[in-house]
């Protein structure tokens, strides 16, 4: 299944499914929950210039920006996937497009945020917030792990057609620490799709890293995504 998403608001969904096989009578509920599932639905690389991607393979600078602006994620810091490099868009200011389900109504418009994917049904994201202190950075970190420890039950409160289930991996000890969640999603239709979480802080910047395929908790790369989640973590500044 292709399905692209645009989320305008945190409650408003606009959505457009492709699909091979389109089930008849599909309800507007089915609709909206499968737009927030897909939230995070891999982006194809012609949405981006050629010239702005790069890939595992691009020799990127990894030195810290001049300007002291915290440094994001490349391609080859992902979890590898087994049959595709990991492509990325450049670093853009403001919220990402779709939203992230479960911490997308929390992030705030000074976010920045890169995406990545693959040629196949795993994508990527980075979104990384710069506070006015370390206070406000500690709170907001606090708010999204809230968000993240309520996922499943919020999912399936929202979309009747959805039911959810969660992990919690732990802490990392990078900086001033990071945190690992799982959430895997099934609907009535059959989709499957299995998410990974972590939320970091260093100083006054949060971090939150989100991964993203087709499949359930037997498909999560953990300990890929606790070491891609460190680098997130210990290399903004």
């Amino acid at each position: 299944m292709n399905i692209r998403t645009r989320v305008r608001t945190g409650i408003r969904l606009r959505t457009r499914l492709r699909t091979s096989v389109r089930p008849q009578g599909r309800t507007r509920g089915i609709r909206l929950a499968a737009a927030a599932l897909a939230a995070g639905a891999a982006v194809t690389a012609a949405t981006v210039p050629a010239a702005a991607r790069t890939t595992a393979s691009d020799d990127t600078p990894r030195t810290a920006a001049s300007d002291g602006t915290p440094r994001y994620l490349e391609p080859a810091e992902l979890p590898p996937h087994p049959s595709s490099p990991w492509y990325a868009g450049p670093v853009t200011a403001g919220q990402p497009d779709p939203l992230p389900m479960c911490v997308g109504e929390a992030l705030p418009s000074i976010a920045s945020h890169r995406s990545f994917w693959t040629d196949y049904d795993t994508n990527a994201e980075q979104v990384t917030v710069v506070e006015r202190s370390t206070q406000r950075a500690k709170d907001f970190a606090a708010l999204l792990r809230k968000d993240l420890d309520g996922c499943a039950k919020k999912l399936m409160r929202q979309y009747p057609d959805v039911t959810a289930e969660q992990e919690y991996y732990g802490r990392l000890n990078v900086e001033e620490g990071a945190h690992v969640y799982g959430v895997h999603t099934t609907t009535t239709w059959g989709a499957s799709d299995i998410a990974l979480f972590s939320v970091g802080r260093d100083g006054n910047t949060v971090t939150l890293v989100r991964w993203a395929q087709l499949g359930d908790f037997r498909d999560a790369q953990v300990d890929d995504f606790r070491t891609t989640t460190v680098t997130a973590v210990d290399k903004l500044y």
